[in-house]
């Protein structure tokens, strides 16, 4: 039986890139019909070169990737090389990947994909939002096939991680954010609330350390790099693993907690531009429009991820 269909979006990005070494580990509970990429952490042509060198690391070279949106749908982009490095995914060799590009945008893609699916599709963006926005602003019809949206953030407890108020990938298109959460389909976030619970502790990197493949090896270097902004900035003993919650919530939704509630974005105040605006505690009338994803067995989802990454054998 095949897996969920699945189109991820993202803007590799060690976090992303390894959320996608766990996405194609999966291929019985995942089937992952397309790439897509995304500006964000850093510009387009490095998220698309790196979404296909992952692809290589995993021996998917028939994997399609496709280059999207190289900027947000109205603000200037804004990247966090500071963050992920100058490659975006810093840790890494970099190579000039196998994985061909697809000559089709992005959007068109995605546009394509849920116009003639047989069956509804989930989108798993971890990345800002402007792909997926874009694809519903030019042809909302598709929103009948998606099954749902799992996606990376936004924060409500944990304030911000680029803005005192905001999350990176909501901060980058705040207006495609809000588009995309006001579709109407079912959503499910997690945002740094959850992800900064999934701690890459040293103990951690040492077992993933210890797997010898090239997926193995290629996780510990990005995490090692990873490690050395956020562990400052947080004081924390490792850096948060946030994309990698996407995909581990599809594989195993056991390990996580949530709860029904509304999301608003803000995109008028410059001073809190990109807020995630969460009723947690249902003070307002409105209506639930998201699944707010709060707790994580982190030793769940690290046990989960290291377990998946052997499945690439042994060199």
């Amino acid at each position: 039986m095949a897996g969920r269909p699945i189109i991820i979006d993202c803007d590799p990005g060690q976090d992303d890139a390894i959320n996608l070494l766990l996405a194609m580990s999966s291929p019985d509970e995942l089937d992952i019909l397309g790439i897509t990429t995304v500006a964000g952490n850093v510009p387009l042509a490095l998220t698309e070169r790196n979404a296909r060198q992952i692809c290589d690391i995993a021996g998917r070279t028939d994997m399609k990737v496709f280059a999207g949106c190289e900027r947000p749908m109205q603000r200037e982009l804004l990247t966090a090389e500071h963050v992920h490095g100058k490659t975006g995914i810093d840790g890494v060799e970099i190579t000039s990947p196998g994985t061909p590009l697809g000559e089709q945008h992005a959007v068109d893609f995605i546009i394509e994909a849920l116009s003639t699916t047989a069956e509804p599709l989930t989108l798993v963006p971890t990345g800002p939002l402007t792909n997926i926005a874009t694809a519903i602003e030019r042809a909302p019809a598709i929103l009948d096939n998606v099954a749902e949206i799992v996606l990376m953030g936004g924060a409500m407890r944990e304030g911000g991680n680029h803005s005192p108020s905001a999350e990176f990938n909501i901060l980058v298109d705040p207006h495609a954010a809000d588009l995309v959460f006001r579709c109407g389909k079912p959503i499910t976030v997690l945002g740094l609330d959850v992800t900064h619970q999934v701690l890459a502790t040293p103990g951690r990197r040492d077992r993933i350390r210890e797997i010898n493949n090239d997926a193995g090896r290629a996780t510990a270097g990005m995490l090692d790099f990873f490690n050395r902004h956020d562990t400052v900035k947080y004081g924390s003993l490792g850096a948060p693993l946030h994309d990698p919650c996407t995909v581990a919530f599809l594989l195993a939704p056991n390990l996580f907690e949530g709860k029904a509630c509304n999301l608003t974005v803000e995109t008028a105040s410059e001073l809190t531009m990109g807020h995630t605006a969460v009723d947690f505690w249902h003070v307002t009338d409105r209506p639930d429009n998201v699944t707010w994803i709060w707790s994580v067995d982190a030793d769940g989802f690290y046990d989960l991820l290291i377990e998946r990454l052997e499945r690439y054998g042994d060199d």
